[in-house]
Formats: C-alpha cells, sequence, structure tokens
C-alpha cells in the first residue's frame, strides 16, 4: 500500500479512450484501499467544469454516508487495472447502470439479482 493508503498496483496502458472525452471517474475506496473487485458500475451526466466520463465505481454495499468521505477521482485506465473486467462495458451510453453477476460479468441492474462481490486477484 501507498501512504495514502491506496493498493500500489503496476498501471499499464489498458483503455484507448482517445476522442472519447474526459477520462475521470469516482470510485469507492472499497475498490481501491480495500481490494474489492467493482459490483456496481453507472454512467450519469458529467460534472461540468472537471474532466469526468460520468462513470462511478463501487463494490456494491456502500452507503451514502461512507461515499461522502470514502470516494475518490481516478483516471478511467487506472480503474481498469484495478479490475479490467469493466472495460467491454466502458463505451456504455449515459444512463446505464450495472451489476456484477458473475465472474467477469455484468448485467444491467433491474433491482432482481444480488450483486457479487468478489476480492480483486493480487
Amino acid at each position: 500500500m501507498t501512504q495514502n493508503g491506496f493498493i500500489d498496483i503496476e498501471i499499464k496502458e489498458l483503455l484507448d479512450w482517445k476522442g472519447k472525452g474526459p477520462d475521470g471517474c469516482l470510485v469507492s475506496d472499497k475498490i481501491t484501499k480495500e481490494g474489492w473487485k467493482v459490483g456496481y458500475m453507472y454512467r450519469e451526466e458529467p460534472d461540468k467544469g472537471v474532466p469526468d466520463s460520468g462513470w462511478r465505481f463501487m463494490k456494491g454495499d456502500e452507503s451514502d454516508e461512507y461515499n461522502a468521505e470514502n470516494v475518490h477521482i481516478f483516471a478511467l485506465n487506472t480503474i481498469c487495472n484495478y479490475d479490467p473486467d469493466i472495460i467491454p462495458y466502458l463505451d456504455l451510453p449515459i444512463g446505464t447502470a450495472l451489476i456484477r453477476v458473475g465472474d467477469h460479468k455484468f448485467e444491467e441492474d433491474n433491482q432482481d439479482k444480488e450483486i457479487v462481490m468478489e476480492k480483486q486477484e493480487r
């Protein structure tokens, strides 16, 4: 771990986001500090005035109170290095909400299935 508590990982170029707009995203500390895979991902209207793609990545059991202080901004490519399973879904439009339903697999969140929560492999 680094001194700020984030898991120290090697960052490789896994994502070509050129020409697709800003590449910032909001990510739960449960992914970047505790080592969980993304369990819930959604894309909303990007925040104006900052390099925001609109993507938000969570483990899936965070509360609003937790998120207030435990969510940080990262580049999409960085989060792809924490969890490459998200890569095939990143071109989906604003309004998309997906949950992990199995190993390497996400589906639209219809709130009829449980989120599969898995630890990252290190």
